[in-house]
């Protein structure tokens, strides 16, 4: 099957006010009004916002010295790809060329987009994985309370269809994490 991809650009970085300590990274399609937010961690949020700004650390990130590895190896990056969600977790591909191999590398998204921003590569999803995570309306017409709002709904529906999966399958071990996830992002 071949999947139609969409190209993605980073629109904002803001804090999230759903989980403490996490960020919204706003992606939205390149030509259309879908608009993609995908909870992030710290640093990779400061990875990112250094990119958006264009500033330079003193000292390398990671994402900097992966990329600066890259270079000195003579491998190009050549785009990101998200390719899944589950459970409210985004998996993107980083795809790479050296000489006349092209790679396929598992990311987490947040890393593989610090790392697409760095190195100035494109951004692609999955035409059917942004379909089931995105938000409609364009990102400057909504209050950044109801984006929020939207996304917690979505980790939460996300969420709730696990716990059942697992208790379906009888792993007490993962429902009671889930469960307490649940909590959490209710609590929040």
């Amino acid at each position: 099957m071949n999947r139609k991809k969409i190209e993605l650009q980073v629109s904002s970085l803001v804090s999230s006010r759903a989980q403490a300590g996490a960020y919204a990274l706003i992606l939205n399609e390149t030509d259309g009004e879908r608009t993609l937010p995908i909870i992030i961690g710290n640093s990779e949020a400061q990875a990112i916002a250094l990119e958006l700004k264009g500033m330079t650390p003193p000292r390398p990130l990671t994402h900097e010295l992966f990329a600066s590895v890259l270079e000195a190896l003579g491998v190009k990056l050549l785009r990101v790809l998200i390719y899944k969600v589950e459970e409210g977790v985004f998996y993107a591909y980083l795809y790479l060329r050296s000489g006349e191999m092209i790679l396929r590398i598992d990311s987490r998204t947040s890393d593989a987009i610090a790392l697409a921003l760095r190195m100035g590569v494109s951004i692609f999803i999955y035409e059917d994985v942004l379909d089931a995570a995105c938000i409609q309306p364009n990102f400057d017409e909504l209050p950044q309370e109801k984006i929020e709002e939207n996304a917690k709904k979505k980790s939460l529906h996300s969420l709730k269809e696990a716990l059942q999966k697992a208790i379906e399958t009888e792993d007490y071990e993962q429902a009671a994490h889930l469960r307490d996830q649940i909590n959490q992002l209710k609590a929040s």
